[in-house]
Formats: structure tokens, sequence, C-alpha cells
């Protein structure tokens, strides 16, 4: 590994990730992806990824969200900030990062796991407790959009 990936990489990071996520509602349901990759893995939770250098938090929750749901959106405004921080063992910083969800309109598209998800699909509020939700997902939803239960 060379210098350059080394400190682009995910895992043990020499600083913070910035990553986005889309909120996307359609026909009173949530797109939501179940993780393929550390540090959430099998875990259902809102789809994005990493910003590249360059994009704006639109433009990379748009690109995001094709290459992960093969769905076409329209990313708004940010709505929701937060960080994952996991340590090792050791008490070293694994992961880290700073995650922005963006309000987004879906266009088009039917939903199919590309990218780094196992699954992807469409959920009703009632269905969320019935599947391993990420806590930070189960806390945006129901919050800031009262969708989903307790």
């Amino acid at each position: 590994m060379n210098d350059r990936q080394l400190k682009s990489s995910a895992v043990y990071p020499d600083s913070p990730r910035v990553a986005v996520g889309a909120i996307v509602f359609r026909n009173e349901k949530v797109l939501l992806v179940q993780r393929g990759r550390p540090p959430a893995k099998g875990v259902w939770a809102i789809p994005g990824g990493s910003v590249n250098l360059g994009e704006t938090l639109q433009q990379a929750a748009e690109r995001e969200i094709n290459e992960e749901t093969g769905i076409t959106i329209k990313a708004r405004e940010p709505t929701f900030t937060f960080d994952v921080v996991v340590r090792d063992d050791s008490g070293a910083v694994r992961y880290h990062y700073v995650i922005v969800d963006l309000l987004a309109d879906y266009i088009g598209g039917e939903p199919q796991p590309g990218d780094d998800a196992l699954d992807v699909r469409w959920f009703k509020a009632e269905e969320l407790r019935h599947i391993k939700l990420s806590e930070a997902t189960r806390k945006l939803l129901k919050e800031r959009f009262n969708f989903g239960l307790e």
C-alpha cells in the first residue's frame, strides 16, 4: 500500500472521512440498504457512502445512491449529521466517519443492490421493527420524520 492509499484508507485512517446518506421516501416507504462491509456489515441503514474530493454533498449523495441501489435521486438539503467512531481492542481508531444525511427526491429506478450493499428495499414504518436497523437510522427516522415504531 502506498502513502496515498494509506492516507485515504477507511481502515485505521489518519483523519475522519466525510460520508453522505440520502433519505428517500416513496409511497410511504423509506429506502434502506443492508450494509455489505464493516463497520456495520449486515445492518440496515440509510444508503450512502464517501464524498470524493471536489464533490458537493449533493453530488456525492446522488452518485453513491445510484451506485449502491440503482435508484436515481435529486439530493436536497442536509438534515442530520452524526459521527461513527469504532475502536479496536487496543483503543486505536479503526473507523471514523462524519456522516451528513440529506433529504432526497426519488427520480426513478428499481432497487438493486450494488457496490457494497448486500440488499436494498423500500420499507414501511411498521416493517422496521423486524429488521436489524442501525441506531442512527432508527433515531433519524423516528425523531425527524416520525417514521417507525419504538
